[in-house]
């Protein structure tokens, strides 16, 4: 008997049911009465069942996504292979603390650049005016310098700061990189760079946040104590600080947008995003592929250490 054969037959089986205690019920009523009762209870029924039925299989359905995605996962454990820090808790909290700031200082303060622009009415009524969005701005503004500084202190005071601000120093290797990425999008070499722990995108990401906050930190103090500045300097000091600090965040919030964004969440190998920001782990794949000689290292470290733990004859 098929699986549709078996449907009607339950089906068929629960109709007499409720025919019968139906017929029970309705005994001695008048028969138009007891019809339309009868046909009442019995669409009534047919709708619980239908409902109970949907329930199920949509149970049955989210109870089947669980389990593949579960299984997926644990394929892409598998093919991943061992975790790695990349980034250590200390940077975590510095860029958490960074990108915080970054996205308070552009959404109360493009719309004072582009006060035209129908968005920006909004995110300022959103702050209750144009006061609180100046307050808010300010406050982004001392997170902004408060990671700065605190990110000077870890880079001289800290071993891993110290390393990483020595390797994101551009060298002549990144030049050669860049032209061979390109030649490799443009289908002329087969051969991906190899990358050690930052890339050239990755440097470039780093000294453009660099420059960006010591001239946004720079002619934003100029701009926030305007009065004493203009005590000491002209007038056209201010007004380039002004201008510095205007065009220099539309060109952090496009170089955020259209290049940060890209290389870390929209590249298609990291699409829909990643959260290495939040647990700064990397997979033994994703060393491979992107940083394949800082991953030589690593293991070649790691042999080094093997080696001199064996004792000797």
């Amino acid at each position: 008997m098929s699986a549709n054969d078996k449907k009607e037959s339950k089906q068929d089986t629960l109709e007499r049911e409720v025919e019968s205690v139906v017929d029970e019920e309705t005994a001695g009523l008048d028969p138009a009465e007891a019809g339309r009762i009868r046909e009442k209870v019995r669409a009534r029924v047919l709708e619980e069942v239908e409902r109970e039925r949907r329930i199920r299989t949509a149970a049955e359905r989210r109870a089947e996504e669980r389990r593949r995605r579960e299984e997926k996962r644990r394929e892409r454990l598998h093919e991943e292979g061992e975790m790695f820090e990349r980034f250590n808790r200390n940077f975590r909290f510095q860029h958490i603390v960074m990108f915080t700031s970054v996205i308070i200082l552009v959404i109360t303060g493009m719309p004072i650049k582009f006060p035209e622009f129908v968005l920006s009415r909004f995110l300022v009524n959103m702050w209750g005016g144009i006061h609180n969005a100046t307050i808010v701005h300010r406050i982004g503004a001392g997170m902004l310098i408060y990671f700065m500084v605190h990110h000077l202190f870890y880079t001289v005071f800290s071993r891993q700061g110290r390393r990483d601000f020595i390797l994101l120093i551009p060298t002549p290797k990144d030049a050669r990189d860049a032209v061979q990425n390109v030649r490799h999008f443009l289908g002329k070499t087969g051969e991906k760079p190899r990358f050690g722990r930052f890339s050239y995108i990755e440097k470039f990401d780093y000294w453009a946040v660099y420059w960006g906050c010591v001239i946004m930190i720079g002619s934003g103090v100029f701009l926030w104590g305007e009065e004493i500045v203009l005590k000491f300097f002209p007038k056209y000091v201010l007004d380039v600080a002004h201008e510095m600090h205007s065009d220099e965040a539309m060109l952090a919030t496009l170089a955020i947008v259209i290049w940060h964004f890209y290389n870390v969440h929209f590249n298609p190998d990291r699409f829909p995003g990643t959260l290495m920001w939040w647990h700064g782990q990397i997979s033994e794949h994703e060393m491979k592929e992107e940083h394949p000689l800082e991953y030589e290292e690593i293991m070649a470290k790691r042999s080094k250490q093997k080696a001199a733990e064996v004792p000797n004859p």
